[in-house]
């Protein structure tokens, strides 16, 4: 069967559109954001306590409510008291190893996650991983515009997840 390629536009799912106008508004949350400058900050998972302690004049449980929320939202992964994902980076390793513009390294955790860093922190990363269809070692560069010129030629795999699919990095 002949790979079938679809624009952007032909892939456009509504319900998920709507999902995805949900999770930004949530994104907002001060919660996440402290969870998301740690993981930029840091390569490894963050301990809920750790959030806690560092979010002071909240109160604990409301903070733990919080994080059960975005979990239950998936908009990031708790397990075992620490915060293992959080969309776009990914505390385990991953196909896709992001290096900031000071050389620190993180995980996406997939390619287009990886492509969203660059605009998300407002500036160039590098993006490292390997070709789905043959393993060759891909590196290419991205900037807060885009992906930059050593990326033509370099195509995104998208797939439709099943339902019960929902977290891309559970299987890490």
């Amino acid at each position: 069967m002949p790979l079938e390629i679809k624009t952007a536009e032909e892939l456009v799912d509504p319900e998920l559109e709507a999902r995805w106008a949900a999770r930004r508004a949530d994104r907002r949350r001060s919660t996440l954001q402290d969870v998301l400058r740690r993981f930029v900050e840091g390569p490894g998972a963050v301990a809920v306590e750790d959030i806690c302690a560092g979010l002071p004049g909240r109160d604990a449980e409301a903070i733990r409510a919080d994080l059960t929320e975005l979990h239950e939202k998936d908009l990031l992964l708790l397990r075992d008291g620490r915060v293992e994902l959080v969309y776009p980076f990914s505390a385990a390793k991953t196909a896709f190893t992001v290096v900031l513009g000071d050389g620190r390294e993180r995980h996406a955790c997939c390619a287009i996650d990886a492509l969203g860093i660059a605009p998300m922190l407002g500036q160039a990363i590098t993006i490292r991983s390997v070709c789905h269809h043959c393993g060759s070692p891909l590196t290419l560069t991205a900037g807060p515009q885009g992906p930059g010129a050593d990326a033509a030629g370099v195509m995104v795999w998208i797939g439709r997840r099943r339902q019960d699919e929902r977290r891309v990095s559970d299987s890490l």
